[in-house]
């Protein structure tokens, strides 16, 4: 296998902004305030648009068509199975959960291993934990410890 030279900093914070922009404008994809999944077609569609060539032999790599506005806090959670979230949401600042493994279901989808929710601030959501429950990895503009 031949090592290649990467170099991860080619862009900068806001060029990564424009980027998801010019994408959502081309592909002429409305990302109005709503609570968007990795399930979502339209989403789906502008994650193929955002796939980032610069990266070491061997990886893929996809930019998310959103981004946290301020400074975030990252948590890791655990469910059991079949455990409920009651309706909430964030007032603070927007979030998005990355399922690591089990599920949640949102929605009328199931969201499993490798798929993301975002959720933006001031929004209503709740969730179902799936049959085997549930391990995530979340991060919000706003502290819920």
């Amino acid at each position: 296998m031949t090592e290649r030279n990467f170099d991860p900093n080619q862009l900068t914070f806001n060029d990564c902004l424009t980027r998801i922009q010019r994408a959502t404008e081309e592909s002429q994809i409305r990302l109005e305030r709503r609570i968007l999944t990795s399930k979502d077609e339209d989403v789906a569609r502008l994650t193929d648009v955002l796939k980032v060539n610069n990266v070491p032999e061997g990886f893929q790599k996809w930019q998310l068509p959103i981004h946290l506005d301020r400074p975030s806090q990252m948590f890791i959670s655990t469910a059991a199975p079949g455990s409920t979230v009651a309706k909430h949401m964030h007032r603070e600042g927007d979030g998005i959960r990355f399922i690591v493994s089990g599920s949640i279901l949102y929605n009328g989808q199931e969201l499993t291993s490798g798929d993301w929710m975002f959720i933006p601030a001031g929004l209503e959501y709740s969730f179902d934990v799936g049959k085997f429950g549930v391990t995530m990895c979340y991060c919000y503009c706003c502290c819920c410890a």
